[in-house]
C-alpha cells in the first residue's frame, strides 16, 4: 500500500515537523505555533497522541470541540496533520474503575496509573474502550482536509504477565500447537518434569525459582508481539471502516526487542521509526545508518519516515549530551539519504510540565531566537530543496541478515556466555561496511537474496529451512557469504540441533565445530596464517566467544594463538572449485581491524565498490546514493574534498560542481547530475 504514502509526499514533498500537543497550551499559543511552524518550513504535525483524557474526561463523555479548532487552524496555515489515536495512554479513570486493564509485571505486581503505557494489550475492557474512542475519532475526522495520515497508538511495547495475558496466551498456544501434546513436544517439557496436562495449566513466564523454559519464553515473546499487533490492527481497521483513505501507520523503535517488525511491516502503509542515537558514542552515526537501512528493508526498499528524533538533548538518559544544530542536520540528511521521505521530531514546542519538560524541542523554552530553532529553520529549508529526492530508492548489492525470533532465542539465559549479544554482532559486522561506504540492505532470513552479490550473516542463531535454502541458492549462483559465530545453532523451538555446527550450512562453510567456548576476559591473540590473503593484518585479538572448529573443506585464514583453542581455526574461507561463491566463517568475536579485514576480503572478491570511492578516500565523509542523488556528509572536524567525476548540481545550495566538491567541517552536499545547457 506504499502508493498511498507516495500520494502524500507527491503533494507535500519531504515531510517535516513533529509531535504537537496543543492540549498543553492555551488557544492563543496555538495561533502563534501555526505561524511559527510555517516560518520553520513545517508541513506535517502529529496531533493527539496523548489526548485521551482530554477527549474523554469521564467514561462515555466526548469533547472534540478543541480538536476541531486545532485542525481547522493548522489547515488554514497549510500544515497537514498526522492524527493519532490516543490509546497509548488511557485516562486514569480507566485503571481505577477497571484494574484488570492495568499490566502485571513478571513478579506479579500490578502497575498503576500515573505515567503512560499503563494498559494490558490483552484486556478486553481496554481494547473495547480503545476501539470506542478510535471509532468516534475516525467518524468525526475521516474526511477533514487537514488529516493526511493516521497514527495508531504510540511506540507499541507493552507487556503483561497477568491473568488477562494468561487467558490470551493459552488461546494463542492452542492455535499454534492444536493439542497439549504438540505443545509439550515443542517446549521439550520432559526436561525438569515440566509436562503440562492441559493448556489451562500454562502461565506466562513469571518469576520462578530458577530459569524459565526457553521455548516458553520464546513463544511468549512471539505472543506479545502478535497481541500488540492485534491492538494496532483493530484500530487501523476501525479507521478504514470510517472511510479513511489516507495512510495509516504507527511508530517503530529500531531494533526494539518486544515487537517483531518483520511481522508488523506489511500492516502499515509506511514504515515509520523513532530514533534517538547516543550522542556520547562516537560510533552512533554508523549505528543510526544501520537502523535506517533496517527501516528501508522492512518496507522492501520503499521510502520510510523518521517519525521522532530529538532537536537537541533527550531527557531520559542518565547524562544527556546536546545535539548540535550541525549534528542534527547531518543526522537528518543521513535519514533522507537512506530512504526517509519524512523527518520529524518529538516535539514541536517544549513542555513546561510533566516528565519530559527537559526534553529538547523544535521550539525551545527560550523561543525562536535560539541556536536550536535556527538549526530547525535551516533544516526545513534544506528539506524543501530535496523534494526531487522523494520517492526514489537506495540501490544495494550487499545484504545483512537479521531476525527478531532468532535474536530472542539467542539471548535466553543459560548460555555458554551471556556476553555474546546478537545486536552487538550485527553492529560489529555492519560498521566496517559503513566505514567503506558500502550500501547495505537489512534482509529477513529466508527472503530472496537474488539481488545481492554479498550476504552477511552476523549471527542467525535460528536458521530455518527457508533461510538455509536462500543462502545455498545465493552461494550457488556466485554470491559471497560471510557467516558469524553462533549461527545455525537451534531450530524454531530453540532446541539445539545435534551434530556439528553451524547446523544446516557446515558443508557450505567448509568448516564445522564441536564446542562453543567462553574466552577469558582479556581475550586471546589471533594470528594470520601466512599466504591465504594479503589484506589481513599480522594479528589481533578475539574476545567473549570462540568455537572449537576444524577446516573440512576450507582454507584457514586465521588461528587462535593461545589458550584452550590454540592452533585451531578462528576464520576460514571456502572457495569452491566449480561455480559458486566463496563462504567465510568467523568462529569468534574479532576485534574491529580483523573483522574489517575479513569483510574487506569479501567485498574485494565480490567486486563490490564503495558507493562513492572519493568519499572513502577523503576520510570522514559518509556517502550514500539515492536515486540519481549523491549525499555527502562530512562528519569530520575539518574540511574534506571529495572527488566526484562529472558535472553536478548541489541541491542544498544550487551551485554547480565539476569533478570535486569541498565540504566544510560538519557540512553536507546533495549532488544530482547537472542538466546540460
Amino acid at each position: 500500500m506504499q502508493p498511498i504514502f507516495d500520494q502524500v509526499t507527491d503533494d507535500l514533498g519531504i515531510l517535516y515537523g513533529g509531535d504537537y500537543n496543543p492540549e498543553q497550551w492555551d488557544p492563543a499559543v496555538w495561533r502563534e505555533d501555526a505561524r511559527l511552524m510555517r516560518e520553520a518550513g513545517v508541513n506535517l504535525v502529529t496531533v493527539g497522541v496523548f489526548s485521551w483524557a482530554r477527549y474523554e474526561p469521564e467514561p462515555g463523555v466526548r469533547d472534540f470541540a478543541w480538536m476541531d479548532e486545532v485542525l481547522d487552524l493548522l489547515h488554514a496555515h497549510g500544515i497537514a496533520v498526522d492524527l493519532a489515536t490516543p490509546t497509548a495512554s488511557p485516562p486514569p479513570w480507566l485503571g481505577v474503575d477497571h484494574p484488570d486493564t492495568l499490566p502485571v509485571d513478571r513478579d506479579g505486581v500490578r502497575l498503576v496509573p500515573g505515567s503512560r503505557n499503563q494498559f494490558s494489550p490483552s484486556s478486553r475492557v481496554y481494547r473495547a474502550a480503545a476501539l470506542a474512542i478510535t471509532r468516534d475519532l475516525a467518524a468525526r475526522y475521516a474526511t477533514h482536509p487537514a488529516v493526511r495520515m493516521w497514527h495508531v497508538g504510540n511506540e507499541y511495547g507493552q507487556v503483561d504477565h497477568g491473568e488477562e495475558a494468561a487467558r490470551e496466551f493459552r488461546r494463542w498456544l492452542r492455535e499454534r500447537y492444536g493439542t497439549v501434546d504438540g505443545l509439550n513436544a515443542a517446549w521439550g517439557t520432559t526436561f525438569w518434569s515440566q509436562r503440562y496436562r492441559s493448556f489451562d495449566d500454562v502461565l506466562p513466564p513469571r518469576r520462578t525459582p530458577y530459569l524459565v523454559n526457553p521455548t516458553q519464553s520464546l513463544d511468549f515473546r512471539r505472543f506479545t508481539s502478535d497481541e500488540l499487533l492485534a491492538c494496532y490492527r483493530e484500530q487501523r481497521d476501525a479507521i478504514r471502516a470510517a472511510g479513511v483513505t489516507v495512510p495509516v501507520t504507527t511508530n517503530f523503535m529500531g531494533f526494539f526487542a518486544l515487537a517483531d517488525y518483520w511481522a508488523w511491516a506489511g500492516e502499515v502503509d509506511v514504515v515509520a521509526d523513532d530514533q534517538y542515537p547516543d550522542l556520547a558514542d562516537p560510533r552512533s552515526p554508523a549505528d543510526s545508518a544501520l537502523v535506517q537501512d533496517l527501516m528501508r528493508g522492512l518496507g522492501d526498499g520503499a521510502p520510510w519516515m523518521l517519525m521522532e528524533q530529538a532537536a537537541g538533548a533527550t531527557s531520559w538518559r542518565e547524562h544527556n549530551l546536546p545535539r548540535t544544530p550541525e549534528r542534527l542536520r547531518l543526522d537528518s540528511l543521513q535519514a533522507v539519504a537512506r530512504g526517509a521521505d519524512g523527518v520529524c521530531f518529538f516535539q514541536w514546542r517544549a513542555s513546561t510540565v510533566g516528565a519530559e519538560r527537559f526534553h529538547s524541542a523544535m521550539l525551545p523554552h527560550a523561543g525562536v531566537d535560539t541556536r536550536v530553532h535556527r538549526g530547525v529553520q535551516r533544516l526545513g529549508a534544506d528539506l524543501a530543496r530535496l523534494r526531487p529526492v522523494a520517492g526514489t530508492r537506495v540501490p544495494a548489492r550487499t545484504a545483512l541478515l537479521f531476525d527478531w525470533e532468532s535474536w530472542w532465542a539467542a539471548e535466553e539465559p543459560g548460555r555458554v556466555t551471556e556476553r555474546l549479544r546478537t545486536l552487538d554482532q550485527v553492529r560489529a559486522f555492519y560498521r566496517p561496511l559503513w566505514d567503506r561506504g558500502v550500501a547495505v540492505d537489512v534482509v529477513r532470513p529466508g527472503a530472496s537474496l537474488d539481488a545481492y552479490d554479498l550476504v552477511v550473516v552476523p549471527q542467525t542463531y535460528v536458521l530455518d529451512d527457508a533461510a538455509e535454502a536462500a543462502l545455498r541458492k545465493a552461494a550457488a549462483r556466485g554470491a559471497g557469504v560471510v557467516v558469524g559465530p553462533m549461527t545455525g545453532v537451534a531450530d524454531g523451538n530453540a532446541h539445539v540441533v545435534p551434530g556439528r555446527f553451524p547446523a544446516r550450512v557446515a558443508d557450505l562453510a567448509g568448516a564445522s565445530g564441536e564446542e562453543w567456548v567462553a574466552l577469558p576476559d582479556a581475550g586471546v591473540a589471533v594470528a594470520a596464517e601466512p599466504g591465504p590473503w594479503a589484506e589481513l593484518p599480522g594479528g589481533g585479538r578475539a574476545t567473549v566467544h570462540g568455537e572449537l572448529l576444524r577446516a573440512d573443506d576450507a582454507t584457514v585464514l586465521a588461528t587462535f594463538a593461545e589458550g584452550y583453542l590454540a592452533g585451531l581455526p578462528a576464520v576460514t574461507r571456502r572457495d569452491p572449485e566449480g561455480p559458486g561463491g566463496s563462504v567465510w566463517y568467523v568462529g569468534t568475536v574479532l576485534d574491529e581491524p580483523l573483522l574489517g579485514a575479513v569483510l574487506a576480503d569479501a567485498l574485494a572478491r565480490c567486486a563490490i565498490e564503495p558507493a562513492v570511492p572519493g568519499a572513502v578516500a577523503a576520510g570522514g565523509v559518509e556517502a550514500v546514493v539515492r536515486g540519481d542523488a549523491v549525499f555527502l556528509l562530512n562528519r569530520s572536524d575539518t574540511a574534506r574534498t571529495v572527488a566526484v567525476p562529472g558535472r553536478w548540481t548541489d541541491l542544498l545550495t544550487g551551485r554547480d560542481v565539476a569533478d570535486a566538491v569541498t565540504l566544510p567541517a560538519h557540512d553536507a552536499a546533495v549532488l544530482t547530475p547537472a542538466k546540460s545547457s
